[in-house]
């Protein structure tokens, strides 16, 4: 295979962000042709991603990185009782909370405002180093924003994939914070370690992995040609999404196009600087903070980049935790299964505003 093209190849892999085959793709890109052209998709007027917030401004990280912010209060204009804060995950941005974002603030019992951000060198915000690009400093990126965001009042986090790595890291850095403020937690198709050891994450993240180490030499000796290349291969990235990041063959290719355009749009280099961190993820003793607060676990059973086993693990680390299994959802199960996923935060958000459980006592929680 010729020099160029392995690198589209890669970078049609690094971009389903996962690393692993792609099989069939000029069948499934023939197909996702078909399904646009043929029965009506209901989310084909859907302006997805595209939601006007009612503010937008920059927080700035402790090392001066600008964080992009977004809120949205009460739809009915009413005074907010509670904030939700969502927190994407890996080669993501905001634009992956599109349906909860759409759907929180109609809540009106409690009336919810909800925050959405970019991760550092995510979306809109600002282009992070490598020694910063890490779980830890991401930790502290989510304790800066909710100092300038939601300075009062009380408070649920939202964490996908790595986003629900982050919270970890804020629990293991602020634990007064979920003494104090943070009421509920919903961790939704994450992980609190061992990420290499299973699934398609194994030999992604696999430092011996000649691909995995070479990635970040080859995005440093051309960044602009190894892009190039890969948005060329465009085709690539989209049957990858479509195969490994959502569960049902018959997801709407509205919803592959958003996954798709939010991985290109994450530079090469910003995907090989976060493997480190992925890779050395251990935060089970960070869990025994979230004891403090009403938890979620959420998961698609048909996830190929966290296996489904990870939020077993989790709920077991939490028993008091709701564990909720959709079956046939893959990873990106807040897109693909939006309904059931913003009804279990629903539910979520309700048990915190009716009633505030006492906080678990160092000696009870290491029991």
């Amino acid at each position: 295979m010729k020099p160029w093209h392995v690198v589209g190849v890669v970078g049609g892999l690094v971009g389903a962000a996962v690393g692993g085959a792609v099989v069939g793709v000029a069948a499934q890109s023939a197909r996702l042709a078909a399904q646009r052209a043929g029965e009506a998709d209901p989310l084909a007027d859907e302006q997805l991603g595209m939601l006007a917030p009612d503010r937008e401004y920059t927080v700035a990280a402790d090392d001066g990185l600008p964080i992009a912010v977004e809120e949205v209060g009460p739809a009915d204009g009413g005074e907010p009782e509670l904030t939700v804060v969502l927190v994407h995950g890996y080669v993501l941005d905001r634009r992956c909370w599109h349906f909860q974002r759409r759907d929180l603030p109609l809540m009106t019992d409690p009336r919810v405002r909800v925050i959405s951000y970019d991760q550092r060198s995510h979306g809109r915000s600002g282009r992070a180093r490598l020694a910063s690009s890490t779980i830890e400093q991401l930790g502290r990126d989510l304790a800066g924003v909710l100092r300038v965001a939601a300075p009062e009042g009380p408070l649920v986090l939202v964490g996908h994939s790595m986003g629900g790595m982050t919270i970890m890291a804020l629990a293991e850095q602020y634990p007064e914070l979920f003494l104090e403020r943070i009421k509920g937690v919903a961790l939704i198709g994450t992980a609190a370690g061992e990420l290499g050891k299973s699934g398609l994450s194994r030999s992604f993240l696999n430092r011996r992995n000649p691909m995995t180490r070479g990635l970040g030499r080859v995005a440093s000796w051309q960044p602009g040609l190894f892009e190039m290349v890969r948005r060329a291969g465009g085709g690539i990235t989209r049957s990858g999404v479509r195969s490994i990041a959502f569960g049902d063959r018959k997801v709407s290719p509205y919803l592959v196009d958003l996954m798709a355009e939010m991985i290109t749009s994450t530079p090469l280099q910003v995907v090989t600087d976060f493997l480190e961190t992925l890779g050395t993820h251990d935060r089970y003793t960070a869990l025994v903070g979230l004891r403090h607060c009403e938890v979620l676990v959420l998961a698609g059973d048909a996830d190929r980049i966290t296996p489904f086993w990870h939020s077993e693990v989790i709920a077991r680390e939490l028993p008091n935790a709701e564990f909720v299994r959709i079956e046939g959802a893959g990873h990106m199960v807040m897109l693909e299964q939006a309904d059931r996923c913003t009804e279990a935060v629903r539910q979520l958000v309700r048990r915190v505003s009716g009633r505030r459980r006492a906080p678990i006592r160092p000696e009870e929680a290491e029991a």
